[in-house]
């Protein structure tokens, strides 16, 4: 309930929520009810001292473990000044926790400065965003550290990491803050990938070193995925940490597919999938049985139909059979079918089965009838 952005504002949400102590009040007895773990909130305070004072006492009625307290407005920005007072009153109304929020600009500039507004707050503790943002090293007890220090030390974490070069950009940019417009701030912002990145700080032989490195983990990892993708039995399943990508196989081509015709062609029932569906976030867990063994991903999935895939692909690696991936060789077992005009993407299984019995709409289950004679033509 901090955030004043109209993005979130509009929809009901963050700072919003404040003008509706009783959704506040709903919500949190909910969660405190609903979770085993400690539930905490943060809110930012009122244009009046007493109705901010209430709303806080509210709050830890309902049973959350601590409240943050950012010391502005809604309507308040960093340039205003945080209002300690505000803080202080909170923490003396409540006996739970309250954590002091919105002395960056102001208050913290170094890790002494952290104590101090926790003082003057009358807080339990300090909670910092901007802060760390502009230099991590603010936790720093020794003292912060240079910020060229600071910086080549985050450029090196997020090339080793793989972080993405825009977010690697965006905090940089906000750790130059008011030098942004520097000429170091300006190759900054004309950098697009990590290499250019390293480029305007002078670091291009560390990349090259980095991602020699990286190529060579990589193309290790590459050659022991027989390892990775060893089966190991959990009682009377085999399972493998697998998990279905859509992108890996031809439009008309799945594993499903081609475990279908190699179990046909080895004079094998239809395969049995049995889906477990997971509560807490709606994954999906699939087990296919061929030849009477039960094969498995130990990966949860997004949907039913991806958990399935799984499965056949487990099972599909454990048997040495092609699985139809992009690139591999062509097994011979899946003949090709185009779409039909509508775009049906009903899959092969699917079309020769539904629910146990031959799909009315194959063309193979149909009755066929002779053709008629002329005479028969005209009788009719």
């Amino acid at each position: 309930m901090g955030c004043p952005k109209e993005y979130s504002t509009k929809g009901g949400m963050g700072a919003a929520l404040l003008s509706n102590p009783d959704k506040i009040e709903a919500i949190l007895s909910t969660l405190v009810k609903g979770v085993s773990k400690p539930v905490t909130c943060k809110i930012r305070i009122l244009p009046s001292l007493e109705d901010t004072v209430n709303l806080a006492r509210r709050i830890e009625r309902t049973g959350v473990a601590a409240l943050a307290v950012h010391g502005r407005t809604k309507e308040e920005r960093p340039q205003h000044p945080v209002h300690c007072d505000v803080i202080q009153a909170v923490a003396q109304a409540v006996s739970i926790p309250v954590i002091a929020n919105g002395g960056s600009l102001d208050h913290v500039k170094s890790h002494s400065d952290i104590r101090s507004f926790r003082e003057a707050t009358g807080a339990s503790s300090v909670m910092l965003a901007r802060a760390a943002m502009w230099n991590p090293s603010v936790f720093r007890s020794q003292g912060a550290l240079p910020l060229e220090r600071v910086m080549e030390a985050y450029i090196q974490h997020a090339v080793r990491y793989d972080n993405h070069a825009s977010n690697t950009k965006y905090c940089l940019c906000q750790m130059l803050r008011d030098k942004v417009e520097s000429p170091l701030g300006k190759q900054l912002h004309a950098a697009q990938t990590s290499a250019e990145i390293c480029e305007v700080f002078g670091m291009e032989e560390f990349y090259k070193e980095t991602q020699t490195l990286l190529q060579a983990k990589q193309e290790a990892l590459s050659t022991d995925n027989h390892y990775i993708d060893r089966p190991v039995m959990d009682g009377d399943v085999t399972t493998m940490p697998v998990r279905f990508d859509r992108r890996e196989y031809p439009p008309q081509i799945t594993p499903k597919m081609h475990l279908l015709e190699w179990s046909r062609r080895e004079k094998l029932e239809q395969p049995v999938y049995e889906t477990a569906q997971r509560a807490l976030d709606r994954g999906f867990q699939s087990t296919v049985t061929v030849g009477g063994k039960k094969y498995r991903s130990t990966l949860w999935e997004k949907s039913k139909k991806f958990a399935e895939q799984s499965a056949a692909i487990v099972c599909l690696r454990t048997l040495g059979v092609p699985e139809g991936r992009i690139g591999d060789p062509d097994s011979g077992l899946v003949n090709k079918r185009k779409r039909d005009e509508k775009g049906d993407d009903e899959s092969e299984e699917e079309k020769v089965m539904t629910n146990g019995f031959p799909n009315a709409s194959d063309s193979s289950s149909r009755k066929r009838h002779p053709p008629k004679t002329p005479q028969e033509e005209v009788k009719g």
